[in-house]
């Protein structure tokens, strides 16, 4: 005769470690934070472009949403609320940045395309890869963060302006001008090549 098959505990869900987190259980934190650092990693190397402070991004990111998680009306939403810090803890880090850069006190990095660009794409993809990732580094911040986020990361304009808390018609702004300085850089390179 067969054995009785036990079943095994379901995977938690967010609503369910939330609602523990926020009860003072410690693993239900770490649970969350495993679950999870990969897509904040991701979501704020695409928008920094770069990685020599992504560790402190993470951290500020997921000790913002711990802190806040009181707040956190849907439980079940904490993955798309925890973007939506992750987006601004980078926004704040980029600022940061071009106002440092902008007083000389920090120096402009270069994007590690390496990181982003498959070693196998071919040389033309490279060189066109280059091309734009420089240019989106030279965009505003709001322009860069929303054209990541829309055409990258793939969001809606309504999910883009939840992420960023700005407004629809500041999100549409922001992409129609980011992607008409695109197309002019771009414009202006292939005239001088």
């Amino acid at each position: 005769m067969a054995e009785p098959v036990t079943r095994l505990d379901p995977r938690r869900s967010d609503a369910a470690l939330v609602t523990a987190a926020l009860e003072g259980d410690e693993r239900a934190k770490e649970a969350l934070f495993r679950r999870y650092v990969g897509m904040v990693s991701g979501l704020s190397f695409r928008l920094l472009g770069r990685d020599e402070e992504l560790e402190d991004i993470v951290q500020e990111s997921f000790a913002q949403a711990f802190g806040a998680l009181h707040k956190l009306e849907r439980p079940q939403a904490f993955a798309a609320w925890l973007s939506s810090i992750v987006t601004r803890v980078t926004i704040a880090t980029i600022r940061r940045r071009r106002l440092l850069a902008r007083l000389g006190l920090l120096r402009g990095e270069p994007v590690h395309l390496e990181t982003l660009i498959a070693s196998t794409a071919p040389p033309d993809v490279v060189a066109e890869l280059t091309a734009v990732y420089g240019l989106i580094a030279k965009l505003p911040v709001k322009e860069r963060v929303v054209l990541i986020l829309r055409r990258v990361e793939e969001l809606s304009l309504e999910e883009v302006a939840a992420q960023t808390g700005w407004s629809l018609a500041t999100v549409k702004r922001a992409l129609v001008r980011a992607e008409g300085l695109l197309d002019v850089s771009r414009s202006r390179g292939e005239e001088g090549g």
